[in-house]
């Protein structure tokens, strides 16, 4: 017992998670680029069940990553937001709307840099959605490895913004690229969500009724055709934050501690290795550097996202409507928005849904890869020369 808590104490570290997501994506190209065969043969395995109108039968090994393992990883994410806004460092609604306008200005900027840098090719009618969002896991594994010297608020900066990102790129999938919403299934996930803030808010503790509830709104999600990843966002915001007299822990504090290893140690990593397998042979880069829609990604995710997600922030504390954390200067929330370029997950997703051609959505999964490659190079730089990375944690 004693070897398996501190198992789960080492991955709890910032510094283990973000070492094991490069390992893992280093795994993966080198996988997808030695033996291509058989990296898409294990991803794309049918591993479907039960019966049709679930619509789980066509589900291959990387969907069950991609739509279910990793609503793990955004309910964790979700818990540490909530508890952040509720009793945290952006409790207040002036240190709430930094994050909010930061997203708005990283999705807007990088669709307007894509679109001018793709020259009206056919696919960036569509295409210009898959810079806009940030890839929570990467972006903070990558913030990780400059270890616990980072500043406590620009995590929680960073974090913020991103689930913000990613939730408004959520609802950009649900509005251009559902080929039709259930209605049925979505009232019955309605209604699943609020059993589940009933049995909170009656302080119902029983792992027997929250976990049939929580695995029943993801089945409800992604059958009513919304992206099933939102059910750990939804559960993680209808999570007790505020401690009652006497409670050392509340269920959102409990819950992440336990589940973040999990988190941290499997779902993110598996995560990566199933996704980031993409070519990086010269030939995939040189198609790359020449298609403009690739380079509209590359250029959305790099130059845009930061100059986005800075100018939205700066936006926001100048007309007054928002303030920066306490102890948190400009020259730091650069490293943010440089972090916001490491798109994977979402942007994957969105090349795969704006483009029809195969060959275009490999070389814009390769765009994504080498786009969130230099966003972390730099983001690492900046951090060492804004001094963000030697100052002390607040």
């Amino acid at each position: 017992m004693a070897a398996r808590g501190a198992f789960a104490e080492f991955l709890r570290r910032e510094t283990t998670g973000g070492f094991l997501l490069l390992a893992a994506t280093a795994l993966a190209l080198l996988w997808a680029n030695l033996a291509d065969g058989s990296y898409h043969d294990v991803w794309r395995a049918d591993l479907g069940f039960g019966p049709s109108w679930l619509h789980l039968t066509h589900l291959t090994a990387g969907a069950w990553v991609a739509d279910g393992l990793l609503a793990v990883f955004f309910f964790v994410a979700g818990l540490e937001l909530k508890r952040e806004l509720v009793i945290g460092e952006l409790a207040g609604r002036r240190a709430a709307v930094l994050p909010v306008a930061a997203a708005v200005g990283g999705m807007i900027v990088p669709a307007l840099v894509f679109l001018a840098v793709s020259r009206g090719a056919p696919a960036a009618a569509v295409g210009w959605a898959i810079p806009v969002a940030t890839d929570i896991a990467f972006a903070l594994g990558v913030l990780s490895l400059a270890g616990a010297k980072v500043p406590t608020s620009l995590r929680v900066l960073l974090l913020s913004l991103a689930v913000v990102d990613d939730l408004g790129g959520i609802v950009l999938i649900a509005v251009l690229f559902t080929r039709g919403l259930e209605p049925l299934w979505l009232v019955a996930a309605v209604a699943l969500a609020a059993g589940y803030a009933f049995a909170q808010w009656r302080r119902w503790r029983s792992p027997l009724l929250y976990v049939p509830l929580a695995l029943a709104l993801w089945v409800c999600l992604h059958a009513s055709g919304v992206h099933a990843t939102v059910a750990g966002i939804v559960l993680a915001l209808l999570t007790r934050v505020r401690p009652d007299p006497g409670e050392q822990a509340t269920p959102a504090l409990r819950l992440e501690h336990r589940l973040h290893p999990l988190s941290a140690g499997l779902v993110v990593p598996l995560f990566a290795l199933a996704e980031t397998g993409v070519p990086v042979t010269g030939a995939a880069l040189l198609a790359v550097a020449r298609d403009p829609v690739a380079q509209g990604v590359v250029a959305g995710l790099v130059v845009g996202k930061a100059a986005g997600i800075i100018g939205g922030a700066w936006l926001a504390v100048r007309a007054g409507v928002a303030r920066l954390p306490a102890g948190l200067g400009w020259r730091a929330v650069t490293p943010v928005g440089v972090l916001g370029g490491i798109g994977f997950t979402v942007s994957l997703l969105m090349s795969r849904l704006a483009l029809d051609d195969a060959a275009a959505q490999q070389r814009a999964a390769t765009a994504v890869l080498v786009a969130s490659t230099l966003a972390g190079v730099l983001a690492m730089i900046v951090l060492r020369l804004s001094g963000a990375g030697r100052a002390r944690a607040t």
